[in-house]
Parts: C-alpha cells; sequence; structure tokens
C-alpha cells in the first residue's frame, strides 16, 4: 500500500524543507510527463533552493521529465556552477533562461518552460494568444512576450528578457516556446496547465471556422475575477495531484 505522504521517505542527506522542496519539483516534472509536455532532454522546471537567494534545483542535463526523482535533482548556482558535488552538468541554454528569471524576481521561487506543439504553434501567430476562452482571459493583458534571438541567450539577451517579462507570471517566447513562475511550484504548474490548455484551445478554435472573440470589457472582467485572490494560484489542486500521482508512479518522491 501507498504511504499517503509523499514527503515521507527523506533521505538524511536532505533536511525536511529541501526534501519538500524536491518532492514538489520532481512531482512537477512527473505530471509534466504524463501531459507530453517534454521535448527530449530540452526544456527545465527549476525551483530555488529553501533558504538560499542564490541557487536552484534543476533537471540534470541528459534526463527526461520522467525519470525525474526527488533525489535526482541537482543544486546549480546563479553562475551556472553545479555545487551537489556529484559532476553532474545542467544544460546552459536552460541556466541562461531560468538563472536570469530566479536573478531578477525574488517572488520567482519555481519556473517552468516548455516547448510543446500548441505553445510553439501559438508562439507562432502575430497576434499571440488570444481570449477565445476562460483559459485564455486568466492571461488578458497579463502576458509577456520575448521575440526570438537565436539558440544563445547572451547577458544582453537576458536583460532584456526579464525586462520584459516584469512582474507578470506568464511569457510566450516567439517561435519558441512558453514560460510560467510562480511563488510555488503548485502556482507555475497551474499557471502552465492553463496557458497550455488556452494554446491548444485557440489552435482548435482557428482550425474549425470564424472566430468568436469575446468583447474586451468581458475579458476584463473575467481577468479581474480569475485574480481576486493575492494567494499562490494551486493550492487546492496540488495535493489532489500529488495523490494522483502517488497512484501512478510513486517513484518521483525517491
Amino acid at each position: 500500500m501507498l504511504h499517503a505522504d509523499p514527503y515521507a521517505h527523506r533521505p538524511p542527506q536532505f533536511g525536511a524543507e529541501e526534501w519538500r522542496a524536491r518532492v514538489d519539483l520532481a512531482a512537477c516534472y512527473r505530471l509534466a510527463a504524463q501531459r507530453g509536455w517534454g521535448d527530449l532532454i530540452y526544456t527545465h522546471i527549476s525551483l530555488r533552493l529553501p533558504g538560499h537567494d542564490d541557487a536552484f534545483l534543476i533537471n540534470p542535463f541528459g534526463a527526461t521529465f520522467d525519470e525525474i526523482s526527488a533525489s535526482s535533482l541537482l543544486t546549480i548556482d546563479f553562475n551556472g556552477r553545479v555545487t551537489d558535488g556529484t559532476g553532474r552538468i545542467a544544460n546552459p541554454s536552460g541556466f541562461a533562461i531560468h538563472g536570469a528569471v530566479h536573478r531578477a524576481r525574488a517572488d520567482a521561487h519555481c519556473v517552468i518552460h516548455l516547448h510543446t506543439d500548441a505553445g510553439i504553434a501559438v508562439s507562432a501567430l502575430a497576434d499571440g494568444l488570444l481570449p477565445l476562452s476562460q483559459h485564455a482571459m486568466r492571461f488578458w493583458r497579463d502576458i509577456a512576450y520575448h521575440d526570438y534571438q537565436g539558440l544563445a541567450f547572451a547577458a544582453d539577451e537576458q536583460a532584456q528578457f526579464v525586462t520584459e517579462l516584469g512582474k507578470r507570471r506568464a511569457m510566450i517566447l516567439h517561435n519558441h516556446g512558453t514560460l510560467t513562475c510562480g511563488r510555488t511550484v503548485a502556482e507555475a504548474f497551474v499557471l502552465m496547465d492553463t496557458l497550455e490548455k488556452a494554446c491548444r484551445t485557440q489552435l482548435l478554435a482557428m482550425a474549425a471556422g470564424t472566430l468568436h472573440i469575446p468583447p474586451a470589457e468581458v475579458a476584463d472582467r473575467t481577468h479581474a475575477q480569475l485574480t481576486a485572490d493575492p494567494e499562490p494560484e494551486g493550492a487546492l489542486e496540488w495535493p489532489a495531484l500529488l495523490r494522483g500521482l502517488l497512484r501512478l508512479d510513486p517513484a518521483f518522491a525517491r
């Protein structure tokens, strides 16, 4: 019988707070894998290391989302150095994006960057994300955009990137993919799930016929309703997601 507490099997080398963070982040990777959000080994989810302002947890380069477990995550500092003594490496491109956000945003504890089919397709549209669904209206006038400049993410582009992101929690990287950042893993995940569904719905609608776009005042009101609670999003959803993951894929919590 599965243990009801996903944080129960803590190895002695990890403190309780760090282990909880590792389990939540590993769960986020496995949930993303279940939804088909992976891109071989080339996208990332990161989480600020509890108690540290200059380090975060991320997947080791070469591992797929469905392989990640709490103990397999590596620790990297803001200079891009892996500090856990294992000799493993992080993807430099992943570090450039995630490190830039973590450095610029003290509230961005968790950062998710994906290359899903729907996200890339919407990122290639001139008009970006349209308010065609309730899910999309969560991001109405509240999503950043960044123009594609190639594979390299140099210092000047990182500065531009975080300026464009500002205080928003979601971004579409044109011709590239999507990004969300949250005060918790749960918030970043739920925002990405919402954004991904908004993108898929938009593509389905565009393929089906003439679009019906609600008036701007309706989108304004809906966005205000969806963001009225100042607490991090995902608090109610996350325990249920963990319970489901424990039933189907409990290895994440090891």
